[in-house]
Order: structure tokens, then C-alpha cells, then sequence
């Protein structure tokens, strides 16, 4: 489900284990000064974790950016941070209700025709915890990356899942028993739409409607 695009994939896992997502969408805009101008602004959003789930429009997941120690924050993310993520139904014990993951790399890279950010990150422990187990849905072999990229008067907004396996391996029954029927059905493709609202939303342009199928 691989979209291709004028500037090739950088930054993003090679895929080894388990099942893999690629949400990727486009937009063109009249000039190259317009596209440079707006995707400040697309950076911006990728960055504003908190506000994912209004840029996605949809009720699917929130999520919450906290710093190291778990503590929330109302901040653009920075390495090392981390992610609560709410998704409906049972939460974790491991995770107090949520699910985990880590940011473990934001870069940068600009080139003569070319803007790009990626953001990766990782399924991890609790930082509100002492347990030190994963406390996501997937194992912590899975990755997920995010990218918007300008290419001339293009923008991209991608979402690219990697290595994704249950993380049917935690010291609590419970929670291996919800992981592997949230982790398959991320697998089977239950995600997707999730990550293809909110690229979608990341690089839609002022004034225009959101579109729901």
C-alpha cells in the first residue's frame, strides 16, 4: 500500500516482522512561495500533538504529549517526550488506561526544492511508572514515522507503521489478552483510517472543508 511521491522515503524503519501501514496524501498548491509559506504551517501541526485528533476530525484516538517524567505539556514535541494515547475501549494496567509510545528521533532536512520533518517513534514503558514492560498494544519492534515533506509547490503528509506485532509478552494476562485484539486488528488494517484522517488533515489548506467517507 506503498503511494509513490517525487522525493524518496528517508528516516522510516525497514520493515522485517509483523505487518506495516503507509498513509500517505498530497497536495499542490499554485507556487512554490505559497507551498513554502503553508508548510510552516504543516510543521507546525505535526508538532502540535495535542491537537491531533481536531486536525484528524474524527473521535477514533486522542492523544496527550507529556515530557520525560509523564507530565503533561501543552508544547510543540521534542525527542525524548512522550505520547498517552487514548483509543476507545479498555485501556491498559501497564499503562493506566492508555497506551505508550516514545518520541526517538524529530529531524530535519532542507535542500535547494526540498523541506522535510520526520518524526519517529516507538512503543514504550509507563513513565508514571516504576514497571518498566511496554505498555502499548504493539511490541516495541514497531515504529511509527511521521513526515510531511515539500518538494517544489507539493506537500506530503505521511504515516508510515513498521514491524507492527501484539505485544502479547507483559507480565499482566489482561493486558496481553487486549493487546492482541487491538494489536491484530491495527494489523488487519483498523488503523489505517486513523492515520489517513489525520495526514489528511495535516496539510489541508485554509478554508478548505473537511471531507468525512
Amino acid at each position: 500500500m506503498k503511494a509513490k511521491n517525487d522525493y524518496p522515503d528517508t528516516g522510516i524503519p525497514k520493515q522485517e516482522v509483523g505487518s506495516k501501514v503507509d498513509a500517505v496524501e498530497k497536495i499542490s498548491l499554485a507556487d512554490e512561495a505559497t507551498a513554502i509559506d503553508f508548510f510552516g504551517v504543516v510543521k507546525e501541526r505535526l508538532l502540535s500533538v495535542n491537537k491531533w485528533a481536531e486536525f484528524a476530525g474524527t473521535n477514533m484516538s486522542t492523544f496527550q504529549l507529556t515530557d520525560a517524567f509523564g507530565n503533561q505539556v501543552n508544547r510543540a514535541a521534542e525527542e525524548g517526550d512522550y505520547l498517552k494515547i487514548d483509543i476507545p475501549g479498555p485501556g491498559t494496567a501497564l499503562g493506566k488506561g492508555y497506551d505508550w509510545v516514545k518520541i526517538e528521533e524529530i529531524k530535519t532536512e532542507s535542500k535547494p526544492d526540498m523541506d522535510m520533518i520526520t518524526m519517529r517513534v516507538r512503543p514504550a514503558d509507563n513513565p508514571l511508572s516504576k514497571n518498566t514492560e511496554t505498555a502499548h498494544f504493539l511490541t516495541e519492534q514497531a515504529s511509527s514515522t511521521f513526515q510531511v515533506k515539500r518538494v517544489g509547490k507539493h506537500i506530503y503528509a505521511e504515516e508510515h507503521g513498521r514491524n507492527e506485532q501484539a505485544n502479547t509478552y507483559t507480565s499482566d494476562t489482561l493486558d496481553n489478552l487486549r493487546n492482541m485484539v487491538v494489536g491484530w486488528a491495527a494489523m488487519l488494517g483498523f488503523s489505517y483510517p486513523q492515520w489517513k484522517a489525520l495526514v489528511k488533515g495535516l496539510i489541508r489548506f485554509p478554508g478548505e472543508k473537511k471531507k468525512h467517507k
